[in-house]
Parts: structure tokens; sequence; C-alpha cells
């Protein structure tokens, strides 16, 4: 952490700066619980190492996604002298207030999901469900965890990225940059599990052995880290 903050405060290179600071996101307290959330989730589906680092490239994307989204509304309001203040506020207060509630309901939906009658509502378990837990669900869940700024991560993005951005040449390619700082420990870790540790002989009929319990494990933590955000927001 110091290393990084001694590398911001040398550089005066925009693009630098930025992933510098989405680097400094990475390994904050709250960010970095939601890409250790992440990383379960993902590795859940180890028995295929392209759909593990494909997943790690997806939750990436979604984060890119979102941070160029909104930052592309603030800078474009920013150079025209319009306040984002309350356009802040309100997308910092309602990541804040769905964070929480959808890890948790997430998490228990891994772990009863299969004990509920969800066919009688029309809803097919084994297909939709599926895709929201793989492709479709590392994206969202990109969205999702970067739109859930803390004070440390608002702080970077609000007070230091976006300020930059709308005073820098190619300034709306900056959050970019930024969303793939904070999205790279994700994806290195991703590549590890799939290329590295899938290619240890025998590993895939080992991870069967275990695989029930470790999506148990990955649901608790789900629940755990809601937990830990409901009483970081709401207390």
């Amino acid at each position: 952490m110091e290393i990084l903050q001694s590398w911001l405060e040398g550089s005066d290179v925009p693009v630098l700066t930025a992933f510098i600071l989405g680097l400094l996101t990475a390994v904050s307290p709250c960010p970095l619980a939601t890409n250790i959330t992440a990383i379960g989730f993902i590795s859940r589906d180890i028995e295929s190492q392209n759909r593990t680092f494909l997943f790690g490239l997806l939750y990436t994307l979604g984060r890119i996604v979102a941070y160029m989204l909104l930052g592309a509304l603030l800078i474009y309001m920013l150079r025209r002298g319009i306040d984002t203040f309350d356009l802040q506020s309100e997308v910092s207060r309602w990541g804040e207030l769905l964070l929480s509630p959808v890890l948790i309901v997430m998490g228990l939906l891994m772990l009863f999901g299969d004990r509920l009658p969800l066919s009688r509502f029309g809803f097919n378990a084994s297909q939709r469900s599926e895709r929201l837990r793989g492709a479709w669900g590392s994206l969202l869940l990109g969205i999702l965890f970067a739109m859930a700024f803390c004070p440390t991560s608002g702080l970077f993005y609000f007070g230091m990225l976006i300020p930059m951005s709308a005073s820098a040449a190619g300034g709306y390619a900056l959050p970019a940059v930024y969303a793939l700082a904070t999205g790279l420990p994700v994806v290195i870790i991703a590549w590890i599990i799939a290329y590295s540790i899938g290619n240890i002989a025998g590993f895939y009929q080992k991870i069967q052995l275990f695989q029930k319990c470790f999506n148990r494990l990955v649901a608790a933590l789900f629940i755990i880290v809601g937990i830990y955000y409901a009483y970081t927001f709401y207390s």
C-alpha cells in the first residue's frame, strides 16, 4: 500500500495515475472483501479451466462497464460546469443499500436454492439459475461490486479519478484503466486457479469430492461479506 501511494505521489501521467488509483482501490478493505467474494464465486466452476478464467475476465469487464458509463456521465457534467455532488451521493447511497441484501440473498439461494419449489412458479433452476451463476453472474457481480462505493473507493473514484479525467485529454478512457486495475487481482488469481492449480495431476478428480462443500463455503462467504457490509454501511 505504501509503495503504491509513493508511486501515486510521484506520477504525473494520467493513465499511470488512474491505474495506481485502481490498484489502491483493489487493496482497500471494502473492495478487497468484494474481490475475495468474487474469487470464491468464480472458482466454483474450477472443473473447466477456460470458464474459470473467462468468468474472471467477465467480472472485470463488468467493473469496466460500470465505471466507464458512470465516469462518462460525470466527466460530461464536469466539463460543462454542472454540479455532480447529488449524482455522486445517490450512486454511493444506492450502492451501499443494495450490496448487503443482494449478497445475503445470493448466499442463501446458493445454500437452499435447490430445496425451494421454484418450478411451481415457472422458474427452471437447472437452466436459468446456472446462467446467472456463470457468465452472466460474473458480469453482473462486477457491475454490482463496482457501484458499491465505500469511503475509500469513493474518494479515489469521485475525488481523484473523475476530476483528473475531466481535465485530461482522453479522459473518458481513464475510468476503464482504473476499472481494469481494480479487477486485476481477480483476473490474476482466476488464471492461477485455472491454469496452474488446474494442471496438477488428478486435481479435477479430487475437486469433485469436495465441490459441494466448496459451494457451501462460497455461499457462506457471500452471507458473511453481506453481513460485514450491512454492519459497515448501516451502523
